[in-house]
């Protein structure tokens, strides 16, 4: 039986107190599953938003999406996870990344390190905060146990073997970074291996992880290859008709988007799809239409 879609929305901007309140509630009246927040330097905070936004609304889990964990100390952050999911009532999910942009490290006083350093920084991330959070004796508990579920985020072999290995939700951003950290889209066929990639590594648990995928563009009406056009700067060598076809691109009617999410689950896998912020009530009509 086909898992649930669940919808959420990535908020990139907070505005005043009253304005992130709002913003919250006008997402929870949309149908929206999950309000989260990003991890970039000159964006909000993610765990203070976070708690505000709990305050604000009832219904919605609340997560990060995703975390750098070169930023963070596994230690510091594990007490920042318990503290928040008990503030949040036990409404937190867990996003992680090994980080890809260089220029927050070097602002951060950070080492960014090679490919290879992070994701191993990203593993003893996962462990450490496995272990901390699952001991009786840490202070603060986290209300979810052993700990608030876990998404983590990635495209390359080893991150899809340790979510595999450890991630409630595995998080596809649909390709993989250029050298200054831009995103680069791997066109339909190659993102369906590395879904059947995770799956292969996946194959012996017990139960399966839920599949996200990061939504770039949405476009209700209008020209669905001007829209395409947008996307193209990411990624110039796949044709046109490559990113009509590409998960990162949901545009036509609203039937015709709904229609695109439900053969994306079909093909893919994924159920859990995250839209930017500036589409928040554009793609809304498409939840109402998916649940009927």
């Amino acid at each position: 039986m086909a898992r649930p879609f669940r919808f959420a929305v990535n908020m990139l901007s907070a505005g005043s107190a009253a304005e992130w309140r709002e913003k919250c509630r006008r997402a929870e009246s949309l149908g929206y599953d999950v309000i989260l927040v990003p991890d970039h330097l000159g964006m909000p905070a993610p765990f203070p938003s976070l708690v505000a936004a709990a305050e604000a609304t009832e219904r919605p889990r609340l997560g990060t999406f995703v975390l750098n964990a070169g930023l963070w100390n596994p230690t510091l952050l594990a007490r920042e996870v318990a503290t928040t999911d008990l503030l949040t009532g036990g409404r937190l999910e867990l996003g992680l990344g090994a980080g890809y942009v260089k220029e927050e490290h070097d602002r951060a006083g950070l080492p960014f390190g090679s490919p290879r350093e992070r994701v191993d920084h990203l593993e003893h991330t996962v462990t450490e905060l496995a272990r901390l959070l699952g001991d009786p004796g840490h202070v603060p508990q986290p209300v979810q146990a052993p700990r608030p579920p876990l998404l983590l985020g990635g495209n390359g072999d080893r991150v899809l073997r340790l979510a595999a290995r450890h991630a409630d939700i595995m998080a596809f951003s649909g390709g993989g970074t250029a050298p200054d950290g831009s995103l680069r889209l791997a066109d339909p066929d190659a993102l369906e291996k590395r879904v059947a990639a995770y799956r292969g590594f996946a194959a012996d648990r017990p139960a399966p992880a839920e599949l996200n995928f990061l939504v770039q563009v949405v476009s209700v009406g209008g020209d669905p290859r001007a829209k395409a056009r947008e996307l193209i700067g990411y990624t110039p060598d796949l044709p046109e008709e490559a990113y009509l076809d590409h998960p990162a691109l949901l545009t036509g009617s609203v039937r015709e988007i709904a229609d695109r999410v439900r053969g994306h689950r079909e093909r893919y896998g994924f159920t859990y799809f995250t839209i930017l912020e500036p589409y928040l009530e554009e793609f809304a009509p498409v939840i109402e239409e998916l649940r009927g």
